[in-house]
């Protein structure tokens, strides 16, 4: 029992491994399909399931041969070292695997620099190499051909075209069409920029208000590192632009661009647009850069939306003559929540009761919502109280 116990957590383990490598491919069918939030968020909750059950697979596996040898566990182990080759990978591939799941606890990961943990759970391929031979050289199930086998093999090739198209071949094409470079960096405010970049053909990037890209500047110290911003204006055809907080070294260095740097940008993804609206009416609720989106979403959502600014003064507002001259050439309703979150107005405005008064129709509306944690957690709290259906919250919170 034990041994098949250990063949069957195997079997599901490596079809979740596939699934977790698959999520995380941004092939652009997938992305558009289901949402880079939610494909992020089933990643990390696979994650879980991946590790419990590769565990329980060694650990079965082992105790089970182990049993019907009649020696020791460490006998065993040591026996499956010697006379199966493809163990030493597979044994390898796990303990990688618990490296990348301790690295991507919360705590742990908030102390280390984005790029530092980004290249570590790059490491997370390998697991899928190492596997590969374990699985049909000692999978008991794919070793002898047939069906499994070679459906098996089928999983993987797919699996790997996604990543290599998603990965490699979609961002070069992107770049080589579109040879995109600074073109001007404004100050808007005391720790924000936003970063206009130009190129050839813009009018024909399929890219929507609201999305995102990973942008790389080729200038000297900023060239290794790869971050996620999304657009601050609806694109135009004439030039693209991202609005970047200063909120470490990388994002301090971007305030320092010249104009003529080269730009390497792999997207655009997000399914935080216009086009998955399921009402003719929307609320959107920004806080501190989490605006960016929210002011480009403002130029191709219908007439008469309602939107929600959270700073805590008037100078930490970005935008605030292109907010308010939107808001009136598209008929919304702009409202500024200032204060600490323990002040009357902000506690108030984040409320069911609040958030009722604010837009007494609110289940009759999509709502975008993109901010820190504590926005978005207290938002998501008011609008399950008021009932508002789930597919009508789109959500773009600060998490990749």
């Amino acid at each position: 029992m034990m041994t098949e116990g250990g063949r069957i957590t195997g079997m599901v383990a490596g079809f979740l491994l596939l699934a977790q490598v698959l999520a995380m491919s941004r092939v652009r069918w997938l992305e558009r399909w289901i949402g880079a939030h939610d494909l992020l968020t089933w990643h990390r909750e696979l994650g879980a399931g991946l590790l419990i059950l590769v565990l329980a697979h060694v650990v079965l596996i082992t105790f089970g041969y182990a049993s019907e040898s009649g020696v020791s566990v460490f006998a065993e182990t040591d026996s499956i070292w010697h006379t199966l080759v493809a163990m030493i990978s597979a044994y390898i591939a796990t303990a990688i695997l618990v490296a990348v799941a301790l690295l991507s606890i919360r705590k742990l990961r908030r102390r280390m620099p984005y790029e530092l943990w980004y290249y570590l759970h790059l490491a997370g391929y390998l697991v899928l190499l190492l596997s590969y031979g374990h699985q049909f050289a000692d999978g008991q199930e794919l070793s002898k051909g047939g069906f499994g086998h070679w459906y098996w093999v089928c999983l993987y090739l797919f699996v790997v075209a996604c990543l290599i198209q998603g990965r490699i071949i979609g961002p070069i094409t992107l770049n080589l069409r579109h040879r995109l470079r600074v073109a001007q960096v404004v100050q808007e405010s005391n720790e924000m920029v936003s970063i206009y970049i130009e190129g050839r053909r813009l009018e024909d990037l399929d890219v929507q208000a609201g999305q995102y890209f990973r942008w790389r500047f080729l200038a000297r110290g900023c060239w290794w590192q790869a971050h996620p911003f999304s657009l601050s204006a609806a694109p135009n055809g004439r030039w693209l632009r991202l609005t970047v907080k200063s909120a470490g070294n990388h994002t301090s260095d971007l305030q320092n661009l010249r104009p003529g740097v080269r730009v390497f940008a792999e997207g655009p993804w997000g399914i935080f647009t216009a086009e998955h609206r399921r009402r003719p009416a929307a609320m959107l609720i920004a806080g501190g850069s989490g605006i960016a989106p929210i002011r480009a979403l403002m130029e191709e959502l219908p007439t008469g939306m309602i939107v929600l600014y959270r700073a805590r003064s008037l100078d930490e507002i970005v935008f605030r003559d292109e907010l308010e001259w939107l808001a009136e050439q598209r008929q919304a309703t702009l409202r500024y929540v200032l204060g600490s979150r323990d002040d009357p107005e902000p506690r108030r405005a984040f409320s069911p009761d609040g958030m009722r008064e604010i837009a007494p129709d609110l289940r009759r509306r999509d709502v975008y919502l993109c901010g820190p944690p504590g926005i978005v957690d207290a938002s998501m709290a008011a609008l399950r109280r008021l009932r508002v259906p789930r597919r009508q919250i789109h959500m773009d919170p600060f998490e990749f």
